[in-house]
């Protein structure tokens, strides 16, 4: 079985350095829509039209905006996706919907821009060990399906994802296995516990 996980374009909160969390409604930009298309055209050249793809997205506007443009590329019925709030973004808790400058007065430090990780526990939030366990129990329950999948997620729950399926050992302070982020719009492929990134955009974050 291959995973293909592609983190969504970008949306009108990104654009105002806003946290999304958890929020439903942050729809796409038009950088976000481009970045829909590349990634829409990227698995059309490696996969063809039509694959044998499961999809799968966060029950979010920003994934299901992100999700019908990739369909329409791969010929593949957008309404047949099948969505899980266990691959919602992790749950900033009181930073829902403040800009980056304001938590950084807040809890200076709270974000690393290298590994785009938190470096520390939104306050009633989520933690990585969180969004372990709740990813592991979608794993476990799809564990008797074989067909190769399409999941469009977010930036940190996609990189505990790809943690989990690569195998990566527990990151420090993090209690999980977390990957490297990737830049909104890129798609990464898992196969076999090994990585291939597939699309990787020069723009978005």
């Amino acid at each position: 079985m291959r995973f293909f996980i592609a983190r969504h374009g970008a949306t009108v909160f990104n654009a105002a350095a806003r946290l999304q969390g958890g929020a439903r409604h942050t729809p796409l930009t038009r950088a976000g829509f481009a970045q829909a298309e590349t990634m829409g055209e990227t698995l059309r050249a490696a996969l063809g039209p039509r694959p044998a793809l499961d999809l799968w997205a966060s029950p979010t506007d920003r994934a299901l905006q992100t999700l019908a443009v990739i369909a329409e590329h791969l010929e593949l019925d957008w309404h047949g996706a099948r969505t899980d709030p266990r691959l919602a973004e992790i749950d900033v808790g009181d930073w829902g919907s403040r800009t980056y400058g304001e938590i950084e007065q807040l809890s200076p430090g709270f974000f690393d821009p290298a590994a785009k990780l938190f470096a520390r526990r939104p306050p009633s939030g989520e933690w990585y060990d969180d969004i372990a366990a709740r990813l592991t129990t979608w794993l476990d329950d799809l564990a008797g399906e074989t067909a190769d999948r399409l999941v469009v997620m977010h930036g940190i729950s996609s990189c505990v994802l790809r943690g989990l399926l690569t195998g990566q050992p527990h990151r420090d302070g993090c209690g999980a296995p977390v990957a490297v982020g990737l830049a909104q719009g890129s798609v990464a492929c898992v196969a076999g516990g090994r990585e291939t990134v597939l699309a990787r955009p020069n723009r978005g974050s």
